[in-house]
This record gives C-alpha cells, structure tokens and sequence, in this order.
C-alpha cells in the first residue's frame, strides 16, 4: 500500500493541502502558453484535478479551456 509519505502533497501558495474538486482562486495574471489569453488575477478555477507525479502542477478550466497552472500562483478559496 501507499503511505501518507509515498503520496506526493499539493500545497497553494500559503502552504494549505490542496485536493482534487477544490476551488483555487488565481494570486496572479497569467499567460497561457498556446492560448489567446491571459487568465487574471482572482479568476476562481472550479473542480481542480491534481497532476499525480508533479506536485508543483494542477489543471483546472479557464474560459473554458483546460490547462495547467502551478500551485505557487493559486490560494485555495474558503467557499
């Protein structure tokens, strides 16, 4: 079995767990590589799904495009 260390932590950037179907709200205007579009500062990403092997990384929908945003750029919402 898989213990509580084997298991590869997600952390926003104030240093809470995150978890898969968790809404993080964006701490900084991004540029989407490969996409028209900047995803700005407070935009909330609903339902976010957690990379397995990079705890650095998780992917979420913005403007209805699926993509990769790093967990130092994203504070979990209370809500």
């Amino acid at each position: 079995g898989e213990t509580a260390e084997d298991k590869v932590k997600h952390l926003d950037s104030n240093g809470a767990l995150l978890e898969a179907g968790d809404t993080v709200i964006l701490i900084k205007d991004l540029n989407v590589k490969g996409a028209s579009f900047t995803a700005k500062r407070g935009t909330a990403v609903r339902g976010i799904s957690l990379v397995a092997d990079n705890a650095e990384q998780l992917e979420g929908k913005v403007n209805g495009q699926q993509i990769v945003i790093l967990t130092k750029f994203v504070k979990k919402s209370n809500s």
